[in-house]
């Protein structure tokens, strides 16, 4: 592993350096030994003597603003040592926070006192576990580059591709077979298989209409990861390519992918990102897409490049490669938990096998279209990696390394934050509303404490993150999901043997605007709970003195802060209406617009969908509404022709709708568009890197707006409930 790193990352004087530190280190001699013990011993003692050392209270206002000004410094600077250096301050100021809080401020008043200040203590107690496994898991992400096929393709491996479906549409499932049909390989070393676990005829005859193998099997015991069991004796290519039925590869899939698996006989899995060409919920319902990262860009953009680093790539269930010998030699692929992807590569990492993962976004797919949708993908997630805490806790049993054991623990305890979110949201009301002190310490001195944890953390974490997660959205995500996730999470954890696989509905519609009242209600509880709260502080501050002024304004802050988090949440449940069928999607092409008469116009799409395109013009046509035109695209040097009809007119602009495409026709557009290596490349990781003041900006303007549209529904529920009572009474007394 540090001869990867080193081989990889390190520049020549870097090498230079990690080359004597690893002989002192990795050296038999005593004297080795003695020098690197007395080295490690040397830090950990200075490490904990910066985090115990006691400081009068304006002595730690110094040496905290030391330390930031140090951090706001090397900020600046774009290297990895930088981030290192980021990491360490992080450390030592939420480690002297977390000291101070177990050894000076534990409550011993009064029973709301223990009993609220020690759910906090164990909220914070979890939050920083999870900071310092992520800081090991993201501060040096190893960013593997994919390797070149042999120019010899009969040493080329044989691949089959499956594509995993049960009640998905057929005009979801089309694309990806279609796509799948473009992947750049040998023909006499790839087939494709449509499993249909709902065994469907259209489904059947479609495959043999395009040439591809329709499998089906007589029941669907355990789901998804049932049905790619029972598909893998009925095939034999050396390697298996996974698709959901909705993600849609580039034709340069395999080639980007394989060369992995040709070079190292030991790799055993390959994941890619899953990129998704339509807004999830939060980006639809908050207008965000394609300017704020969404909720998976983190995970697919630096987490499982720091997962590789340490050969903990889990696999994802789709847009994956796998290696059959390995998988077969583990049984499959694991049906034991309802997170059967990521099982599979635990199982596989305790065999010994390594992982990969590459960052480059070579398919693209649907995401969850509403908010309850969302939610219960998340549920499914969080309840398998509970239940893979305690039937396979990656702490115990052999075969891992203490770095694999490590990121599978921050990847399943992340899904244990529904309880401390609920906590962190409800704690300053345990103040303003019982006047219970969770923190027994004056409120100057939990702020010189608590201030220097929280900017050092937000700082390092928006270096680190910020290209894949905007500073403060880690609230707003988890705020909305945290009252879902706890209750299987919990159930899972006391029967990890409950729960059953579910579909995660795609490629849905919502005809019209709509608060969704049923998903939102946990949420809005605690909007709430923390609006009587802040009220209350209002009449702490203007109708009671307890020499508590200070003390009454920093719950008062913290309950304004969790309002506007939970303002945003409540945002994300005002679903947007969505009536297209097909997504549109940015992408500029080449293209050809045939007029009456052989007249050609050369000019470029805007953006399109399966159903139809947007063009730019180099001058305004005369075009009528409704005009039968034909659209030429192109695949390298292949021309392919599409009728179409006008629907929108804008001088330069021009909506087109597809006409009455062929499944010839079908294929020919996706195969144009879809799968053109670069299709995603260019719009991958391409967000604004994060500033944390923009994006706290960003949160208040949501949030805000999240408040007075929950005030202004709940106006009007409260207006139609008094409207639909005052009619029954009215026709109560007419009879």
């Amino acid at each position: 592993m540090m001869h990867a790193i080193q081989s990889r990352l390190l520049s020549p004087v870097g090498t230079a350096l990690f080359a004597l530190l690893e002989r002192a280190w990795m050296g038999t001699s005593i004297l080795a030994r003695g020098v690197k013990g007395f080295l490690l011993t040397l830090g950990i003692g200075l490490f904990l003597l910066v985090i115990t050392v006691p400081l009068e209270r304006w002595s730690q206002v110094l040496f905290a603003s030391c330390c930031l000004a140090m951090a706001l410094l090397v900020k600046r600077h774009n290297t990895k040592s930088a981030i290192l250096i980021l990491v360490c301050l992080s450390l030592v100021a939420s480690s002297r926070y977390l000291y101070w809080r177990l050894t000076e401020t534990i409550s011993t008043g009064s029973t709301p006192d223990l009993i609220f200040g020690s759910a906090l203590l164990l909220a914070e107690l979890y939050a920083f576990v999870v900071l310092v496994l992520g800081f090991v898991q993201t501060a040096w992400p190893l960013e593997r580059k994919p390797v070149l096929m042999p120019p010899d393709q009969t040493n080329w491996p044989t691949v089959d591709i499956f594509i995993p479906t049960y009640n998905e549409a057929l005009a979801i499932v089309k694309p990806t077979v279609f796509a799948a049909l473009a992947l750049d390989w040998p023909a006499n070393k790839i087939r494709i298989y449509v499993l249909d676990d709902g065994r469907r005829p259209e489904f059947g005859a479609f495959c043999a209409s395009v040439g591809v193998t329709h499998l089906t099997r007589p029941d669907n015991h355990h789901a998804k990861a049932g049905n790619i069991n029972a598909a893998l004796p009925k095939t034999s290519g050396e390697l298996i390519a996974i698709f959901d039925c909705d993600h849609i590869p580039t034709r340069s899939f395999l080639q980007i992918a394989v060369g992995w698996f040709v070079k190292n006989k030991n790799i055993a899995m390959l994941q890619t990102p899953h990129y998704f060409f339509s807004p999830d919920p939060f980006e639809k319902n908050l207008g965000t897409f394609r300017n704020t990262p969404n909720e998976g860009e983190l995970f697919y953009g630096l987490i499982q490049n720091g997962n590789d680093l340490w050969n903990a790539s889990f696999f994802c269930g789709s847009c994956a490669v796998l290696r059959r010998s390995a998988l077969l030699e583990i049984n499959g692929i694991a049906v034991e938990t309802v997170t059967e992807d990521a099982h599979t590569a635990l199982k596989l990492h305790r065999l010994g096998y390594e992982t990969a993962y590459l960052g480059i976004p070579q398919a693209a797919g649907l995401a969850t279209d509403s908010l309850s949708s969302h939610v219960g993908q998340r549920m499914r997630w969080a309840r398998g990696m509970a239940q893979i805490f305690r039937i396979d806790n990656p702490l115990l049993g052999k075969g891992l390394s203490l770095g694999q054991r490590l990121c599978y623990l921050n990847a399943m305890l992340h899904f244990f934050y529904g309880l401390p979110r609920v906590i962190f949201l409800t704690a300053p009301l345990s103040y303003l509303l019982f006047g219970a002190h969770v923190i027994a310490a004056s409120a100057l001195d939990i702020v010189i404490f608590v201030l220097p944890h929280l900017l050092h953390s937000t700082i390092t974490n928006s270096r680190i993150q910020g290209r894949f997660r905007h500073s403060f959205w880690n609230e707003v995500y988890e705020s909305v999901l945290a009252w879902y996730i706890l209750r299987p999470t919990l159930h899972a954890f006391i029967n990890p043997r409950a729960g059953n696989f579910n579909v995660t509905a795609k490629g849905g519609m919502t005809d019209q605007n709509f608060f969704d009242w049923a998903i939102s209600r946990p949420f809005i509880v605690l909007l709430s709970m923390n609006l009587i709260g802040f009220t209350a502080g209002i009449v702490l501050l203007t109708l009671w003195d307890k020499g508590e002024t200070t003390t009454v304004i920093l719950n008062m802050a913290w309950t304004a802060q969790n309002l506007l988090i939970l303002g945003a949440a409540t945002a994300v449940a005002n679903e947007a209406r969505q009536v297209r069928h097909n997504h549109r999607i940015p992408m500029h092409l080449p293209a050809t617009l045939h007029l009456p008469g052989g007249r050609t116009i050369a000019c470029e799409t805007e953006n399109f969908s399966e159903g139809g395109l947007s063009l730019v013009l180099p001058a305004a046509l005369e075009i009528k509404q409704q005009q039968r035109l034909n659209i030429s695209l192109y695949r390298g040097s292949e021309e392919f022709i599409f009728p179409t009809h006008a629907v929108r007119i804008n001088e330069r602009q021009l909506g087109l709708k597809f006409h009455e495409l062929n499944l010839q026709q079908e294929k020919e557009l996706v195969q144009c568009s879809f799968v053109r290596a670069d299709a995603w490349v260019d719009s991958w990781g391409q967000a604004k890197q994060d500033r944390p003041l923009r994006a706290l900006g960003q949160i208040f303007r949501i949030g805000a707006g999240g408040i007075m549209e929950f005030l202004r529904q709940s106006g009007a529920e409260i207006y139609n409930g008094l409207h639909r009572n005052a009619k029954t009474s009215s026709r109560s007394d007419s009879a």
